[in-house]
């Protein structure tokens, strides 16, 4: 067959790490070339970037370009719908897969797409609201048009699927669940080198907890913040020697959340001081000082900063990011709503401790002893979770090695057999 796939989403010019469809697009793109010989795949991108060459060597790949790319922010309805539907038209393909929820209105013949969430639906109250005018013609006719033309529906999950059916009213033979695969192993962890330098150029202690993710209230964070926090000011705390470190980029409606880590630190630390607003947004101590203190202030308030119960580090690289999941006690991902939850399948391939929610798709990746499961919206188990896995070592190591276990159970391996089985039942 000649399948053809939307690649553009892999493209990343700004560097750093993939995320969200774009980490799958290209990890099944990947796979898909290098374990099926029997297809040919035409791969769709919209601009000449570096990323394209590392597919030109597969012999069944083939590259083409959406031509007047430039263009598409003036003119996006005419390049997404008529353009790209004649470019699709004219390469005479078996078979077109979208792997971001949408296809051309134009486009005809037999396709799949690949439904990741349906937050914006679900949770609008998560999304700003120019985001949601902005996006209110794709999720209220491009997206539901594009389910009822597609022939086939992959859900990267059993409960995207239920929510597919539950919106969209369509039926449940038409959408497939194949789950994604992780990259990450155990073996990461034993190789891990120069930790030390990771630690001292972030300010982390010894002992941490980790929370890995994007800045915004979907995460759920400042539940977390203050779940650890009630947990520290437990008399004889286990915890009084950790800390808890945020790592992630800043996304929509950030500021309550450093905002959380500023009072979490002062409540814990049982001082009250002014703060700038820099300090305030990040959560940090670490500017020169409010005009006029004295000496002895400024190293007291240095001092504090070193020693800051809960840390907001910044966004990290993939290299500190294993580093850091390697080396924290327990990794916490307590999200109110996930489409997939891959940080939390990374953490478990790599043998982590883990906590995270109850709900969404989440219990479907940890299984039932893969993490400890807890209510998002409830602190309290959040707190008692923290306890629990920092006191009781034997469930340390039980979550570890069923974590481990599971975490096998997804890999791109089997993604791509489960995919190529949906190419095949539209032959």
């Amino acid at each position: 067959m000649r399948i053809g796939i939307d690649c553009r989403t892999i493209l990343n010019p700004a560097g750093g790490e993939r995320a969200g469809v774009g980490h799958y697009t290209y990890y099944l793109v990947k796979n898909l070339l290098a374990l099926d010989r029997k297809n040919d795949y035409v791969l769709f991108f919209d601009s000449r970037l570096k990323d394209v060459e590392e597919f030109k060597k597969y012999k069944n790949a083939i590259i083409r370009f959406f031509p007047f790319y430039q263009y598409k922010k003036y003119l996006p309805l005419i390049y997404s719908q008529l353009l790209i539907s004649a470019v699709l038209n004219r390469e005479n393909l078996d078979i077109f897969h979208s792997p971001a929820n949408v296809i051309p209105f134009y486009y005809s013949k037999k396709s799949v797409i690949t439904v990741h969430d349906l937050a914006i639906y679900k949770f609008p109250e998560f999304f700003p609201k120019t985001f949601l005018s902005r996006q209110a013609f794709s999720t209220k006719i491009l997206v539901p048009k594009s389910l009822a033309q597609a022939s086939q529906i992959i859900a990267v999950s059993k409960n995207t699927k239920k929510d597919i059916i539950e919106e969209f009213g369509l039926a449940e033979e038409k959408i497939e669940v194949v789950y994604e695969g992780v990259t990450t192993n155990q073996e990461i962890c034993a190789n891990v080198a120069n930790w030390e330098n990771v630690f001292k150029k972030y300010g982390i202690k010894e002992k941490f907890i980790l929370f890995l993710g994007t800045i915004e209230p979907r995460k759920n964070i400042v539940s977390l913040i203050r779940a650890f926090r009630n947990a520290r000011l437990v008399y004889d705390s286990p915890l009084k020697d950790y800390q808890l470190i945020i790592a992630g980029g800043s996304g929509w409606n950030d500021q309550p959340i450093y905002q959380a880590i500023t009072d979490a630190n002062a409540s814990i630390l049982g001082i009250k001081e002014r703060r700038t607003g820099l300090e305030r947004r990040s959560g940090l101590n670490n500017w020169p000082g409010i005009k006029g203190e004295l000496p002895k202030e400024r190293r007291q308030k240095e001092e504090r900063r070193k020693n800051q119960p809960v840390k907001y580090i910044g966004y990290v690289s993939p290299s500190d990011k294993l580093t850091l999941l390697c080396k924290t006690q327990c990794f916490v991902f307590p999200s109110l709503y996930e489409g997939f939850g891959l940080p939390v399948l990374e953490a478990m391939s790599l043998g982590v401790a883990t906590i995270t929610s109850n709900s969404s798709s989440l219990p479907e990746i940890t299984g039932s002893e893969g993490a400890i499961l807890v209510n998002p919206n409830k602190e309290s188990e959040i707190s008692d979770a923290l306890l629990q896995i920092v006191t009781d070592e034997g469930l340390r190591e039980l979550l570890t090695i069923k974590a481990r276990e599971k975490s096998r159970q997804f890999s791109w391996k089997k993604c791509v057999k489960e995919t190529l089985s949906v190419y095949n039942s539209l032959k």
